[in-house]
């Protein structure tokens, strides 16, 4: 019993570690509520280290035995609803009371069978194993795919195949007659220490799945640029990166650069409130008229860029057009009624293998040309006349 009972300890102990782990993701992440509910679920299952521990002394082993049981069940089924948070597939309420109420009644009625039979082991375990496949069909059900996902999925489905495993494991090596009987027991030792490792590699790969969001979280809000909402220069030229390489026989698509026209003006004579908002009301008109794959980005002060994949200068000269226009057209706040607001644009159709700068160097030329040109203009650069390969691309 020594053994068994240490080894509660050492769970209980375990425990209360992803505790404090998970109520500190919480204090790091925007989504605290999925690390709130996992955090009150180890609180939670951790009570059955202590209803166990105090069971073989107790008058009433009963309620003990239940006691060890039901904290179980209910810190998995706050876990799964944690998780349902973080993957957005919610639990369903009704079916969680309803197992959890359902299982507890249920281990009430088989308490008094000898629990070497297959029908204690078999209804013992099984809320166990449902609720652990539960919470793996979150995994399944949600549209992340990344590798730490996939680990959380198979570490859950583990465990639920776990404690099928135990129903035969607990016949096969005996786990006593009575609760108290079940800690003296060998299978007690093993099944402790088998638990305790699942609980630790789950915990583990929950956290990972958390910090890793917490990480791409800060890595977004570094790649974005407030005031636009837009990419900043470091994470439009990241975002590009990738679709550059994917490319066909046409390259890869087309750069536009845009530029706002005497934006300084605005801010000498309405203020940076109105400038401002100049800037918000452009980088709508971007994003309302851009193509669902194209990345737009703020590179610094009044001037932007869009990446249009997959799409020739010809296309692109006309959606330059557009954007021309309904900038023209937008009614801002903070300057006169009769103001109006003009941008200059500047197209290059990026080459094959050609380095992003080069590209936006052609772009830049064309829009300079534009702003020569009188200014509210479309230009279109000159196609590239020879292209060297450059694995590099560069995070201007």
């Amino acid at each position: 019993m020594g053994g068994a009972i240490s080894l509660l300890a050492v769970n209980f102990i375990i425990a209360q570690v992803f505790v404090v782990a998970f109520l500190v993701v919480a204090a790091k992440s925007q989504a605290k509520r999925p690390a709130i509910w996992c955090a009150c679920g180890f609180a939670v299952a951790s009570l059955s280290a202590v209803f166990e521990t105090v069971l073989p002394f107790s008058l009433v082993p009963k309620l003990f035995a239940v006691g060890a049981f039901a904290s179980v069940l209910a810190g998995f089924i706050l876990i799964r609803f944690g998780l349902g948070f973080f993957y957005r597939v919610p639990a369903n309420l009704p079916f969680a009371t309803a197992l959890f109420a359902g299982s507890v009644v249920l281990d009430l009625l088989i308490y008094d069978l000898p629990r070497g039979t297959l029908k204690h082991a078999f209804f013992y375990q099984m809320p166990f194993c449902l609720v652990q496949a539960w919470s793996a069909s979150t995994i399944i059900r949600s549209e992340r795919r990344s590798r730490a996902d996939w680990i959380l999925f198979c570490l859950l489905a583990l465990s639920s195949i776990y404690y099928v495993v135990k129903v035969y494991a607990a016949i096969a090596a005996g786990s006593g007659t009575t609760a108290a009987d079940y800690l003296a027991s060998p299978f007690a030792l093993v099944s402790q220490a088998l638990g305790a490792m699942l609980i630790v590699a789950t915990g583990m790969a929950i956290l990972g799945v958390m910090v890793k969001e917490i990480i791409d979280e800060a890595r977004a809000s570094s790649e974005l640029d407030p005031l636009s909402g837009l990419c900043n220069r470091r994470g439009f030229a990241d975002r590009v990166a990738p679709l550059l390489q994917e490319g066909g026989d046409d390259g890869p698509g087309t750069l536009i650069l845009t530029d706002l026209d005497r934006f300084k003006l605005v801010n000498d004579t309405c203020g940076h409130h109105a400038g401002d908002e100049v800037i918000r009301q452009f980088s709508c008109v971007l994003r309302e008229l851009m193509p669902s794959r194209a990345v737009a980005g703020r590179l610094g002060g009044e001037e932007f860029a869009v990446f249009l994949p997959r799409i020739g200068p010809a296309d692109a000269r006309v959606l330059a057009h557009g954007m021309r226009a309904a900038i023209a057209s937008t009614r801002i706040i903070g300057l006169p009624e009769v103001a109006a607001v003009t941008a200059s644009f500047g197209v290059a159709v990026v080459a094959a293998e050609e380095p992003l700068e080069l590209a936006m160097q052609r772009a830049d030329k064309a829009l300079y040309a534009a702003k020569a040109g009188g200014r509210n203009r479309v230009e279109c650069a000159e196609a590239p006349v020879h292209v060297v390969a450059n694995p590099r691309r560069a995070r201007s």
